[in-house]
């Protein structure tokens, strides 16, 4: 091993050192030994402040665990709530207040759209994303199952024409839902002009005027600009529910000389934001990990990542896309930018790395590493020294998950100004990000959120880590319900309603984003299209996509909801109750009785929970794979990462500990699913095969030790064993 460099009392691993000082202080006017010594203090204030918290996480839970064995199912919901008052996990209500973030970029402030979440760990899904700022329709609807494969518009090797009219006919019915024109269809559009600033659009008969009629659009303000000759532009730049359309047009183009009107394609605004992932999509857990989500990570503030595409015997170099320039209505020039707003996401308060070592031995917090030396990077942005910028408003955005109540996102506030100091930033340069995952941070967002109201831009749900938290937390509580039941019960849907409820409530409209969770099935987008329409409808100015396909897909529900409008009449409503989000979703009275789950179900059930379980644990460990397509048990490919690894052990380990499975049960299941998942994996050259060698299988010895030790695992989280196992599995190779 290279010895670590040491620096202000601090072990810094050669691969962070040199990143550090060779590549990311120069230009930032940063002095490396100032930087280190400064790093060091924070680490001496912080690390035992953060340990302090965690242990508070773990004397809660004990108290609760108490309580459940002292009052059994059914237990008085009132005594319990007093209970969880009396412990303080569930803290008195702030008084109204509303956030006072300033300096907020428009994407992330005033408009409505998807959000990407991708691994920063690999440069080439990280790029798709900051470029998905802007997306093909065509090709969105050409290559999935919006557009069926019905009545000879098969996907097929070459181009289909019967397919491409289908999809120049659904983007014809969308402009027409989105930018109407004042008479007649964009589906009868021969050309477009524009004329005194106006868009005019010339019609065939039969379609609301006679042939070679002109019409404008309904609304004319949507009109925003466009490219080449006004009188026959190459390119309109529309604006609906404050998101662009642009119409492309040229004759000669495949596509466009078999259109009426020589449109080759309508690409949308897409991908507003994305957060690039340092946490449960990657599997970073070293120096040498941590280097690389660093370095990717500068590439990206600087606009200067790159990365070769190798595509059979072609390659190419994929890089940011460079802002988009257009003459405006009025005849002035006009800039959009030309990629997708970023965030980072930092790890939580749990996790240690060895990266950096401090004064008493102890690895250092990763979330206070990332936290410092993610800011550091950002500060290029910041000095515009760069062609691409990432915030215009001059913010850092951070989204830091996991945390468990007020006082742990208080201590990210204070982590935050701090790192502020040391970088000579004005104070709330830096955003936050509240996850609101967490059950303890569900039944207290309002303080959570007062705790960082100046700094706060985003908050949004998610199912998986809430539940696997919902799950631990009252373990001892009795033996939860179905997966999939548990997706219908009230507990869930006023934890959904009251996160925007309460968002609203301390001003986030106008402010700050509030999201909403991942499509987790990336490959079914007619699906996608039919459901997520709900998340804007339920008040979310995001969601969470799996692709940049995805989210040009998703942009089109935020043309069909105004949701500033919604949010206004969501405001008016009744808040959600906190009662029924501390309601704990159980199996019910008839499910434990006389008409239990049959034997049959339960198998189901955990054979559905260990193949998932199976199938991501394995490509984690054995090849640091943190978000990948792992097939179900019907093979139908699932986005997993570690929240969806978090709900299934904590299920199954539930069930073990109130005896609805047994740990033979248990044993026989993981190894028969652990055959499947490898002829699932029979085709991939770097795979490692469990079901060959149970007792040597580092990767099925970690799957099994996440249901065993499930029960003891800080709040459920699968972090620190997946770690120590790829780590061993590191060494091995």
């Amino acid at each position: 091993m290279i010895k670590p460099v040491e620096q202000s009392n601090l072990l810094v691993a050669q691969p962070i050192f040199d990143l550090v000082n060779e590549h990311i202080i120069p230009g930032t006017a940063v002095q490396p030994s100032q930087f280190w010594q400064d790093f060091a203090v924070i680490i001496e204030d912080l690390a035992p402040v953060n340990r302090q918290l965690l242990e508070v996480r773990e004397q809660l839970q004990h108290k609760i665990d108490a309580w459940h064995c002292a009052n059994p199912v059914p237990f008085d919901f009132s005594s319990y709530k007093a209970f969880l008052q009396e412990i303080g996990y569930l803290v008195p209500e702030v008084t109204d207040f509303s956030i006072s973030s300033e300096n907020v970029d428009p994407e992330v402030a005033m408009q409505a759209g998807p959000q990407l979440v991708v691994p920063i760990m690999n440069a080439r899904f990280a790029l798709n994303a900051a470029n998905a700022r802007w997306g093909s329709l065509y090709d969105a609807l050409y290559g999935n199952d919006v557009i069926p494969e019905t009545d000879g518009a098969e996907k097929s090797a070459g181009y289909n024409p019967l397919r491409g009219q289908k999809v120049i006919a659904y983007g014809r019915s969308f402009l027409d839902q989105a930018v109407p024109l004042a008479q007649g269809s964009h589906s009868a559009a021969t050309h477009y002009a524009v004329v005194n600033g106006q868009l005019q659009v010339t019609v065939d008969a039969g379609d609301g005027g006679d042939k070679g009629s002109s019409v404008g659009l309904a609304s004319a303000e949507q009109l925003v600009g466009y490219l080449g000759a006004a009188e026959s532009p190459s390119s309109i730049l529309l604006k609906n529910n404050n998101l662009h359309i642009e119409i492309q047009v040229d004759y000669k183009d495949n596509i466009g000389a078999s259109d009426s009107a020589g449109i080759k394609d309508i690409v949308l605004e897409s991908a507003l934001t994305t957060i690039m992932d340092c946490e449960d999509s990657v599997a970073a857990v070293d120096a040498e990990d941590k280097a690389l989500a660093y370095r990717n990570w500068l590439g990206l503030c600087k606009g200067n990542l790159e990365e070769t595409v190798v595509r059979g015997d072609n390659s190419f170099v994929r890089s940011m896309n460079a802002d988009r320039h257009y003459t405006a209505a009025n005849g002035d020039s006009l800039t959009l930018k030309g990629r997708s707003l970023m965030f980072i996401r930092n790890v939580g308060h749990l996790m240690t790395n060895p990266a950096i070592v401090d004064a008493g031995g102890n690895e250092v917090p990763e979330g206070i590493m990332d936290g410092v030396i993610t800011s550091l990077i950002a500060l290029h942005d910041l000095k515009g020294q760069q062609s691409l910028s990432n915030s215009d408003a001059g913010s850092i955005y951070i989204v830091k998950p996991k945390m468990h109540g007020p006082d742990e996102v208080a201590f990210t506030n204070t982590l935050f100004d701090r790192i502020e100091d040391m970088l000579d930033l004005q104070r709330h340069t830096i955003k936050v990000g509240i996850m609101d995952e967490e059950r303890r941070t569900s039944v207290n967002l309002k303080a959570c959120i007062h705790a960082a109201k100046g700094r706060v831009v985003f908050i949004n749900t998610g199912f998986l880590d809430r539940t696997g938290d919902e799950i631990h937390t009252s373990m001892l509580a009795g033996p939860f319900a179905l997966k999939a039941d548990l997706k219908t019960m009230p507990w869930i849907a006023a934890y959904e309603n009251q996160n925007v409820d309460i968002g609203l409530a301390c001003g986030l409209k106008g402010r700050a984003q509030i999201g909403k969770g991942m499509w987790p099935v990336p490959d079914n987008m007619a699906e996608m299209m039919a459901t997520k329409i709900a998340h804007p409808q339920a008040g979310a100015n995001t969601a969470w996509v799996p692709s940049p396909t995805a989210a040009t897909l998703h942009a089109i529900h935020y043309h069909q909801v105004d949701v500033a409008a919604m949010q206004g009449q969501i405001a008016q409503r009744t808040r959600a109750n906190v009662d029924e989000i501390l309601t704990i979703p159980l199996l019910d009275d008839h499910q434990l009785g006389e008409h239990k789950l049959t034997a049959q179900q339960i198998q189901l059930e955990l054979d559905n929970n260990v193949q998932g379980l199976l199938g991501y644990v394995v490509r984690w460990v054995e090849q640091g794979v943190g978000c990948s397509k792992v097939p179900d048990i019907n093979n139908v490919g699932l986005m997993e990462d570690r929240a969806t690894l978090r709900i299934s052990s904590q299920h199954i380990a539930n069930w073990l500990e109130h005896g609805i499975i047994d740990k033979a049960q248990v044993m026989e299941t993981l190894k028969r699913m652990a055959a499947v998942v490898d002829g699932q994996n029979a085709a991939d050259p770097g795979y490692s095969a469990m079901s060959a060698d149970f007792a040597n299988s580092l990767s099925f010895k970690a799957a099994s030790e996440l249901i065993f030790k499930g029960k003891t695992q800080p709040s459920g989280y699968t972090e620190p064993l997946l770690h120590q196992y790829r780590q061993l599995v590191k060494a091995r190779q």
